[in-house]
């Protein structure tokens, strides 16, 4: 058995189906062929998926921006807040804390094929400095900018896209996977106190 950490970021939001649910859209099942290839990352990491999906023993789980309990810097949180300004476009992100047991779980359950690693629901840049602001930092500020701003200060274009997770929690019925706003709040309380 093989258990491979991948990425969500093989998916972009389009005019068609795939744009916020929250804007009438739909989230990207495993089943859904990649559609970003954007940045070298992305476009490898598609084609990484498609040759081990070849083996019948492997556990592909796609991640979408980690977030950790702490203020690590490699932790989403702590690289937003440290931007000058942020766009405001609901994406899948992976609590950590409450997925990398389900992935311990599911590995010795010898569970495989390719599951969208991610709390349910999407969540915005704004919302989680909105958490920041209110758990750690009340005098922290933070200011937004279009995709197109942003296009011009990037190196690469980034994936924006929400993920579907009902295949997940269907596999991981007695899992603690909350909601991506519950599961966002419950890490400020878990990072406030330590």
């Amino acid at each position: 058995h093989v258990t491979n950490f991948a990425t969500g970021c093989i998916y972009q939001y389009d005019d068609g189906d795939f744009k916020p649910v929250r804007e009438g859209g739909r989230a990207t099942t495993e089943l859904d062929p990649p559609n970003f290839t954007g940045s070298f990352y992305s476009k490898t990491k598609a084609m990484v998926q498609e040759l081990v999906l070849e083996y019948p023993n492997v556990l592909h789980l796609r991640l979408r921006m980690p977030v950790s309990d702490d203020l690590n810097p490699r932790n989403l949180i702590t690289k937003i807040k440290g931007y000058e300004k942020v766009v405001n476009i609901p994406n899948s992100m992976t609590i950590l804390t409450e997925l990398l047991p389900v992935a311990v779980d599911m590995a010795l359950r010898d569970l495989t094929g390719v599951y969208n690693f991610c709390n349910p629901g999407a969540i915005c840049h704004n919302e989680i400095l909105d958490l920041y602001a209110e758990f750690i930092d009340p005098e922290f500020k933070y200011k937004n900018f279009s995709l197109e701003e942003q296009q011009k200060v990037i190196s690469a274009p980034r994936s924006n896209v929400e993920l579907d997770a009902a295949k997940l929690l269907k596999a991981n019925p007695g899992a603690e996977i909350n909601e991506i706003h519950i599961a966002m709040r419950k890490v400020f309380e878990r990072m406030k106190v330590n």
